[in-house]
């Protein structure tokens, strides 16, 4: 992440580049079955085999981050959340199970950590 500019939020802009990824806690031994003589998944996504899943339910992943910027300090937030989940049951990961595919949204927020006025330091206390 690093400062990039002028923005009316807190006058600077932040270019913030966020990388997520999944981790499959646990998959139902029917599920596995599905892929047991399956080839392993390739390098490339196969254009066969996907089926859509509904996302049930979700606590969306979040970060913060105390960033020096030339306007003062701010936090910055960021919220992952998945939008689109598919299953590829014909082929296997190295775990011997199906593969996911997650698509995300990343929601990126930042907010001046202290705002300076007549000569005091305090925390923002604006809101809508």
């Amino acid at each position: 992440m690093r400062e990039s500019g002028f923005s009316p939020f807190g006058g600077v802009n932040f270019d913030v580049k966020a990388v997520g990824g999944i981790a499959v806690e646990s998959v139902p031994e029917d599920v596995k079955k599905l892929v047991v003589d399956k080839p392993l998944f390739p390098p490339e996504p196969p254009k066969e085999g996907w089926e859509l899943l509904d996302i049930v339910e979700q606590r969306p992943a979040e970060a913060v981050e105390i960033v020096k910027s030339s306007r003062g300090e701010f936090e910055v937030k960021v919220v992952a959340e998945a939008v689109m989940v598919a299953r590829n049951t014909m082929y296997k990961s190295i775990h011997g199970e199906p593969v996911y595919w997650v698509s995300w949204v990343y929601k990126v927020s930042w907010k001046p950590r202290y705002e300076v006025g007549r000569g005091e330091v305090h925390a923002p206390t604006k809101s809508l």
